[in-house]
């Protein structure tokens, strides 16, 4: 186990340093003048002057690269160009609302996906099965922004079940303003006891968190269906057929656990996905998190902004990606041979 951690380890500082050297790259090729960008097209030719010795825009490229590296693991992730402000701060700020709807998309992922995954292998070719794959394919195929328009216009404009948009409603910040902690609305909410935003965090979390969910719970249906498959087939399972086990009894208390190992993986691979795939989702719902961010940064060419935005999604799903390393290690011992 401690060599498996190591190698993981070492995988994981690799690519790290790639997104490293390439948000490095992609804020040195877009066109532009950064210098004009943040001190306007009016600036005199002296303030230009002095933001490019501010930000070393005129030292050689080698040397601008190791101030960057050294920045970034001093927490000095630059300054945005639109905000005026610390990348790090704004960051800061944006990433909870964003990991709010993506967490609670997650969540009902594999509340549901698993356990229908296990149906569709239970049941394979039969109608329960055939009901499993056609949903999920339908929910890995539909367009987000398309179903999001769509259960906001049945649920919130028609039903009025839910509200339309937003995290909560602002009228409460006057009446039961929120004590932060986390900067994760729904987490503060419950450790400070503040029920009527957590009510309405709640409220308003429902239909976002669906859309998110829908892609994810999808492929992890298939997956865990597949491996379960598979695993229905080696040895072990037909020495438990043997033994006079039902097949439902093999699948999930045989097979499931091995069977888990590449799920995992597809775990980490769709939290990442599902961050960059929500910001469409929060445009819509107007969800104050790194999409409208990244919108924002996008529009106005602000590539300190855009990079602090990459880099945070590259090494959010890295640590993601370890995290399930270290599980698949504990989950199933053949994983570590790999």
């Amino acid at each position: 186990m401690p060599r498996y951690l190591a190698r993981r380890l070492g995988q994981a500082l690799l690519v790290v340093a790639g997104v490293v050297m390439l948000t490095f790259s992609v804020m040195r090729l877009v066109p532009g003048d950064p210098a004009v960008a943040y001190a306007g097209p009016k600036a005199t030719p002296d303030e230009l002057a002095a933001v490019r010795e501010r930000f070393g825009l005129d030292d050689p490229l080698p040397l601008q690269f190791v101030n960057y590296v050294r920045d970034l693991l001093t927490g000095d992730w630059g300054i945005s160009l639109h905000t005026r402000r610390p990348v790090r701060d704004d960051l800061y700020q944006a990433f909870p609302a964003s990991l709010e709807l993506v967490g609670a998309a997650l969540v009902i992922a594999i509340v549901v996906g698993i356990p229908i995954g296990v149906l569709a292998a239970r049941y394979k070719t039969k109608f329960p099965d055939f009901g499993v794959r056609f949903t999920s394919m339908l929910a890995v195929s539909m367009p987000v922004f398309w179903l999001a328009l769509t259960l906001q216009l049945v649920f919130a404009g028609n039903l009025g079940w839910v509200p339309i948009a937003g995290e909560y409603d602002s009228s409460l910040d006057t009446t039961s303003p929120l004590t932060l902690w986390t900067n994760i609305t729904i987490v503060d909410a419950l450790i400070t006891g503040n029920w009527p935003i957590f009510t309405s965090t709640l409220e308003h979390l429902v239909l976002p968190a669906l859309v998110v969910a829908a892609y994810p719970t999808g492929v992890i249906a298939q997956m865990t269906r597949a491996a379960l498959i598979e695993e229905s087939g080696q040895d072990h399972a037909r020495l438990e057929r043997a033994l006079g086990f039902g097949e439902t009894s093999i699948l999930t208390r045989f097979a499931l656990r091995p069977a888990l190992s590449p799920v995992l993986s597809l775990i980490a691979l769709v939290f990442a996905y599902s961050i960059v795939n929500g910001f469409l989702v929060e445009a819509v719902f107007n969800w104050p998190g790194l999409g409208r961010y990244a919108a924002e940064s996008i529009k106005s060419l602000d590539t300190p902004a855009i990079a602090g935005v990459t880099l945070l999604i590259a090494l959010v799903y890295t640590l993601a990606n370890l995290v399930v390393d270290l599980l698949q290690g504990v989950v199933d011992p053949r994983a570590r041979a790999r």
